[in-house]
Order: C-alpha cells, then sequence, then structure tokens
C-alpha cells in the first residue's frame, strides 16, 4: 500500500506524545534515583559521622587525669613549737601556712612529709632530737588543704611503739590518705588502692633509717623500712590493679643538695618495677627533679616548716612541686605543672611562716632574685 504523505505526518504526530511521555518518565525515575541515593549517603555520612562522634568520647572517657602538689619537712622543732603554743596551753600551727592554702587548694591530692610523729600528749612535746608533735599541727596541716601523708622518716621511732600507735589512731579517724607506719602486720599488707578522677592509685612509702633503732622481726610492720624485696613485695601486690604508682622515699644524706649514687639506685629499681612518681625527702634541702626511665623522681623537697635557718640558708629553703598525672589507656604520664621555691621564715625564732617565693621580697630575704636563681638552678628545668 502506498503512503502519501500526509498519512505518514499524521502517524508521526500520533507517536511524539508518547515519546515526549516516555521522556518524562525516564527524567522522573532518574530525579528519584538519584535522591534516594543522596538521601542513602547522607544517612550513611551520619552514621559515619555518630560512629567517630562515639570513638572520640570514647576516647575522652579513655583519657583521665588528676593533679598532685608536694611539699617537703614538717620539722616541729622546739621553737616552732613555742610559736604555736597559746596562754590557754593549746597549740595552734595555722598562721604559719597562711600563704600556702590558697595556692594548693585547686589540686586534687596533696602531700606532705609528717617527720615529727604525733605521739600523744603522755609524752612531752619535744623537737630535736626526739621529737614529738601535738595533735593540733595535723590538723593545721589537713585545714591548710593536705590529704596526703607520709609518715615513713628516720624519726617515726623516735618516741617508740606507743607513739606510733597513737599516731596512726590519730590520722586514721581523718579524711586523708597515709603510708609508711602500721600497727599491725595485716594493716601493713592491706595495701589500700585510691581513685580519684576515674584513675586507680596506690601510695607507699618507705624510710631507709630510723636513726640507729632497729625494729624487732615480730614488729616490723611498725614503719616500712626500706627494702628491694619489701617495696617489690608491694609493688606487685598491687601493679595489676592500678594506673599509678606513687612512692615516697625517705633517703639520701642531709644537707648535700646533690643526690647519692644509693638515691639513684633506689630510683632506678623503683623505675623498673614500675613506680611512676618517686617523692624524695630527708635530706632538708632541695636536690634535682629528673626524669629515670618514664619514673619522674623528685630527689628532695627539702624542709616545709622547721628552724633549720639556724643551720644558714640551705635548709630554710625548700620546694613546692606540683603534676599533672595523665592516664591514656595503658599509658601513663607524670608531667610537671609547677615549681616553686618555698621559705621557712622566722624573725628570731619566732612568727613562723612559709612564704613562696611568689610572695617574696628583699625585705623578707634580702637579693631573694638571685637565691631564688642559685637554687631553682639545683632543682632543673624538668616539665
Amino acid at each position: 500500500m502506498t503512503l502519501h504523505c500526509d498519512d505518514m505526518k499524521k502517524r508521526r504526530l500520533k507517536k511524539t506524545p508518547i515519546v515526549i511521555l516516555l521522556c518524562i518518565i525516564l527524567c522522573i525515575c532518574f530525579v528519584v534515583a538519584k535522591t534516594t541515593n543522596n538521601g542513602s549517603a547522607n544517612n550513611n555520612a551520619g552514621n559515619v559521622t555518630e560512629k567517630n562522634s562515639s570513638k572520640r568520647v570514647s576516647e575522652k572517657v579513655k583519657k583521665k587525669t588528676m593533679s598532685l602538689v608536694m611539699v617537703g619537712d614538717v620539722l616541729t622543732h622546739d621553737s616552732v613549737l613555742a610559736d604555736a603554743l597559746k596562754e590557754d596551753g593549746s597549740y595552734d600551727f595555722t598562721p604559719m601556712f597562711t600563704y600556702i592554702k590558697p595556692l594548693i587548694k585547686d589540686y586534687d591530692l596533696k602531700y606532705v612529709n609528717q617527720e615529727s610523729i604525733i605521739g600523744g600528749p603522755s609524752f612531752k612535746y619535744s623537737g630535736y632530737p626526739t621529737f614529738n608533735a601535738p595533735d593540733s599541727i595535723g590538723d593545721s596541716l589537713i585545714d591548710t588543704g593536705f590529704n596526703v601523708v607520709g609518715l615513713a622518716n628516720n624519726h617515726a621511732y623516735d618516741k617508740g611503739e606507743n607513739a606510733i600507735l597513737y599516731s596512726n589512731k590519730y590520722w586514721g579517724s581523718k579524711d586523708v590518705i597515709t603510708s609508711g607506719t602500721y600497727s599491725s602486720f595485716e594493716d601493713r599488707d592491706d595495701i589500700k588502692i585510691h581513685e580519684k578522677n576515674g584513675i586507680k592509685y596506690a601510695f607507699l612509702a618507705y624510710t631507709t633509717s630510723l636513726n640507729g633503732y632497729t625494729l624487732s622481726s615480730d614488729k616490723s610492720y611498725l614503719v616500712n623500712v626500706y627494702s628491694d624485696y619489701l617495696v617489690k613485695d608491694d609493688i606487685n601486690k598491687i601493679k595489676d590493679n592500678v594506673d599509678v604508682v606513687i612512692v615516697a622515699m625517705h633517703w639520701g644524706d642531709e644537707y648535700t643538695n646533690t643526690p647519692t649514687n644509693s638515691e639513684r639506685e633506689i630510683a632506678s629499681y623503683l623505675s623498673e618495677l614500675g613506680v611512676d612518681l618517686i617523692i624524695g625527702t630527708h635530706p632538708h634541702v632541695v636536690q634535682p627533679i629528673e626524669y629515670v626511665g618514664e619514673t619522674l623522681v623528685i630527689y628532695s623537697l627539702g624542709n616545709f616548716i622547721s628552724n633549720q635557718l639556724v643551720l644558714g640558708l640551705n635548709p630554710a629553703i625548700g620546694l613546692m612541686v606540683g603534676v599533672d598525672i595523665n592516664v591514656d589507656g595503658d599509658e601513663t604520664k607524670v608531667s610537671i605543672k609547677e615549681k616553686e621555691l618555698l621559705y621557712s621564715y622566722s624573725d628570731n625564732s619566732t612568727n613562723f611562716k612559709v612564704i613562696p617565693f611568689s610572695k617574696m621580697s628583699d625585705d623578707i630575704l634580702a637579693d631573694y632574685k638571685s637565691v631564688e636563681e642559685k637554687y631553682m638552678s639545683i632543682v632543673g628545668d624538668v616539665n
């Protein structure tokens, strides 16, 4: 059959709407498909963001920190006792620490070495050479903010067993952490694990000397006298259950600003055992701070309060050190937050005060800037 031109034109016109309709349908399908894919992509992106956000939150939870500030020896010499004595026969040491209270208030843990045992009123209150301090020195330290107290030192046995038992009872009635003297083997072997800001830690204290006294084997629990075996056994008991191990060491030689070989050997040994921070006291003068392996070692904080100014300036200059303790998973890092020298001031053995160098003037200590430079150079620049 022969088609005329008019017939062919009519057929093409009939097909045109169908083609247009198909094109429109295809376009709609394409748009819908793209929108769906974009939605899925956006949802997936949202899921990734949520996962990443959860991961960041998890990481933040893993990273924990606490702060610790430390000062040195509390020595209630006779003149310090006399200055704290009131007309009614009571003692008040609180004014001696007026400058310190605001400096330490924001720290989580605040350490002091109580070298003058609180032995009770049945013994005469006395200074050097055999110390016995009234309860009020502890009350004043707690009022100042101190909540971690080292009790193992060469004067711990100055008044014998009964004084140690009294001291343990006194500190045990307070909301503080102590270590170094005990009332039984069970007490000594029950090493406490503490927690702050999600960080689990243990605090241990030892002394290398009891001023010539020797504890009998059946009373060796009274004071933690250092030995490699004892400290290793103690740390092995708790190391798998804590994030941080802190050890207070009463060691070294008096009045020398240089750590002894014995201090360095013990520091190395403690570092190998996994100790994170060593707080050194006993020399009564400041000594350097350094890392031994991963362990921060403060060899000596010097004195906090004393009347050893009679021996010259050296034992009157102490040190306050603040650190941050960061725990990230299985990793623990102790880093210096601040270092400040302290001056155990007295006016002819009266009006005792611990004065930080941030509050110092030449009227209090002549040429104090040079003194600060000298002793901070001994401490070193470890951060």
